[in-house]
């Protein structure tokens, strides 16, 4: 059996491109306040590979890496051009984080699971209640 095609991965502008290997070893939505702050949006949607399965193929120098002061692992990079949060690696592990809304195609895994759900927003309501629309809602 051939190996997966590697998944390529932009952000906005497209100056920044990387792409990952399979096998995936995780795919979490976090709903930390930090993952709120970073997004702007409920949770982060993150994937996990082994740098080794990692590679910048474009702007790894618009790059830039905020490290939380204080924080064990929590960082977040983002291109200099468009401010599109990118690929980093986990402090203390052997692990990328990939924010999984920059991916071009669909990974190898879908999300296992949600972490820090007792931090999760008071408004937060999870999508199968809310209706569906294929275009702007009304």
């Amino acid at each position: 059996m051939a190996a997966e095609p590697a998944v390529t991965g932009s952000c906005l502008c497209g100056e920044v491109r990387f792409e990952i290997a399979a096998p995936s070893t995780a795919f979490r939505y976090c709903h930390c306040s930090r993952c709120r702050k970073i997004t702007g949006a409920a949770h982060a949607a993150n994937l996990f590979v082994p740098a080794a399965q990692f590679r910048w193929l474009a702007g790894e120098s618009l790059a830039r890496r905020y490290d939380l002061p204080g924080a064990k692992r929590f960082a977040v990079s983002f291109c200099t051009q468009c401010g599109t949060r990118v690929p980093h690696k986990v402090a203390g592990t052997e692990n990328m984080l990939i924010p999984a809304g920059v991916l071009d195609a669909t990974p190898d895994l879908k999300p296992d699971g949600s972490i820090f759900w007792g931090s999760r927003a008071a408004w937060y309501v999870e999508t199968q209640a809310l209706p569906k629309h294929e275009e702007y809602g009304h």
